[in-house]
């Protein structure tokens, strides 16, 4: 195997020069840079990436732990990290996390050395947050934040949960259900919050037959489709926390003759690539600009790598409505 010593004595210079050439081109004259370069090129020398990592003190890797790809959102925000990622010169070990297998995949990411975290799993009162602020590496999350509410890009999820319930109101609905996930991850939470909130407001009754916070599976999501529609006052209307939960509660409408929106209106949150598709088009509510959070958060991230500043990082982007098909206006009889 072709070594930088063999590079070195080819092209008549040091190994030290050498290892300019690799790690601090723009310090080398032109002609020494030209020279190693066509005897690195002549050799077909392939740099250790591990032994430049070690010289440079950085890995150009960067650690994700996102959510499962069932949901369409840990799909559209890993595409965009990874590709924003690449573009910048970085690698990305990427871990798809279910919530009861965190301390695993926790444990695996920081086998490795890395340059920064970003992750998507993080709970409300995660004790790893802890441990990331001592490890001393940029980290961020995004969709889910801590408790201590640091290093976070996020939709305002309470105002996504609020606007879902008031838009239901609005076209007359009033039996209203909740189909969300565990209370424990602060976007789930907070948009259960929101939902809470509207429905006081607009005083209008909530039993608690009509609330599921599920695990956010196919199971479960259809166990409450079923059971809400067992009740004798079936909900018109049911506000799903995410897309990913809206998707399903339709597919369940559907196999059970279910027409939505002509017998029951569903809205989610997330504003996912998939809820505009022309065969779904679902009422959703999501972020104003539209940007995709894992671009948002990953673009941070590579800011505080390649700055070498702890910034603390609180982006909550501001939300909307996005009026689709799967809701409509019902007339409320006397």
């Amino acid at each position: 195997m072709v070594s930088s010593k063999d590079v070195a004595k080819h092209a008549g210079v040091s190994q030290t020069t050498v290892s300019r050439v690799l790690n601090t081109p723009e310090l080398v004259k032109k002609p020494t840079l030209d020279k190693v370069m066509k005897a690195i090129d002549e050799l077909n020398y392939i740099p250790n990436a591990h032994a430049r990592s070690l010289v440079q003190n950085k890995t150009n890797t960067i650690a994700l732990l996102s959510g499962p790809l069932h949901n369409p959102f840990f799909v559209d925000t890993t595409s965009a990290i990874i590709t924003y990622a690449n573009e910048r010169g970085y690698r990305v070990n990427v871990q798809y996390v279910k919530d009861e297998k965190l301390p695993e995949a926790y444990a695996a990411a920081f086998e490795n050395r890395v340059d920064g975290i970003i992750l998507s799993c993080i709970l409300i009162d995660d004790p790893i947050f802890d441990r990331l602020k001592q490890m001393d590496i940029p980290f961020i999350t995004y969709n889910r934040k801590h408790k201590k509410n640091e290093n976070f890009v996020e939709i305002d999820n309470f105002e996504a949960g609020y606007l879902s319930a008031k838009h239901m109101i609005e076209l007359g609905h009033k039996s209203i259900a909740w189909v969300g996930g565990p209370l424990t991850v602060s976007s789930f939470n907070n948009r259960f919050l929101g939902f809470l909130q509207a429905m006081k407001d607009y005083k209008l009754p909530l039993s608690e037959q009509y609330i599921f916070n599920t695990d956010t599976s196919k199971q479960e999501i259809s166990y409450a489709f079923q059971q809400l529609k067992k009740l004798e006052l079936c909900p018109t209307a049911i506000c799903a926390g995410a897309d990913s939960l809206a998707l399903n509660l339709i597919d369940d409408a559907i196999s059970e003759s279910v027409i939505v929106p002509d017998d029951l209106s569903i809205i989610g949150i997330d504003n996912v690539d998939l809820s505009h598709h022309g065969l779904i088009q679902l009422t959703t509510v999501g972020s104003i600009s539209e940007q995709n959070l894992g671009y948002l958060a990953i673009s941070e991230l590579i800011e505080m790598i390649e700055n070498k500043k702890n910034y603390c990082i609180k982006i909550t982007e501001p939300v909307k409505i996005f009026n689709r098909r799967t809701t409509r206006k019902i007339e409320n009889k006397p």
